[in-house]
Formats: structure tokens, sequence, C-alpha cells
């Protein structure tokens, strides 16, 4: 389950910033992460829940916003979303190019912002 992993990472983050801004007390982060990124939305919630219980995050609301996968054709150049979410193999819907898109979207994970008190 790296979404542990993911969730130490994403309090050293908000730590760090905590720390910057002499807030002392964490109301929301929003966490925006691509389909691609293999992220279980439950396990990092639920990874957030269990890692910042007891300690001076706990009770923090933690939004996920799922970002789609956007690919750009390498034959054609058009943008367009895949009906299955798969940068491997996605047809293009304008010229039928099967293989080597590049990939414009849907890899991400990070915060969008705090909202600190």
């Amino acid at each position: 389950m790296h979404e542990l992993a993911i969730v130490q990472s994403l309090l050293a983050i908000i730590e760090e910033e905590m720390a910057k801004q002499e807030n002392k007390r964490l109301l929301t982060v929003k966490v925006k992460h691509g389909r691609l990124s293999a992220v279980v939305p439950e396990a990092l919630e639920m990874g957030f829940e269990t890692m910042t219980m007891d300690t001076a995050i706990a009770g923090a609301k933690l939004v996920l916003e799922e970002t789609p996968v956007v690919l750009r054709c390498r034959a054609c150049g058009r943008e367009f979303t895949p009906e299955v979410p798969s940068a491997a193999f996605a047809p293009c819907p304008a010229c039928g190019e099967e293989l080597g898109h590049t990939v414009l979207s849907g890899r991400e994970l990070y915060i969008e912002y705090l909202e600190l008190e």
C-alpha cells in the first residue's frame, strides 16, 4: 500500500509549510491526483486519518480531486481523453493512431492548497 508513503510525504510538506506560516492548525488540505497515479482515494483517506490521529493535524479535512487522463496524439496532434484511462493503448478519435501518445495530464499528485487557521 504505497498510499502510506504518500501520506508521509504529504505530512512532511504540510508540517514544513505550517512552520513557515507560523500557523498552529490545519483545517483542510486539497490534494489533486491523476487517474494514472495509481492512488486509491479510500486508502489515502484512511492513511491520512490514521497517521494524523493524536497529532496537531488531527481532525483536518482531506479533500481529494482526481484529474482525468488527457493525451496528445503522436500522429495528428489532437488532444483527447481516452474512454478507458490507459496511456498504453488509446486509439485517437481523429486518426485512429493507437500508440505513442504524449500524456498531458493524469499522472499528477500534488497539494493544491492548505487552509490554515
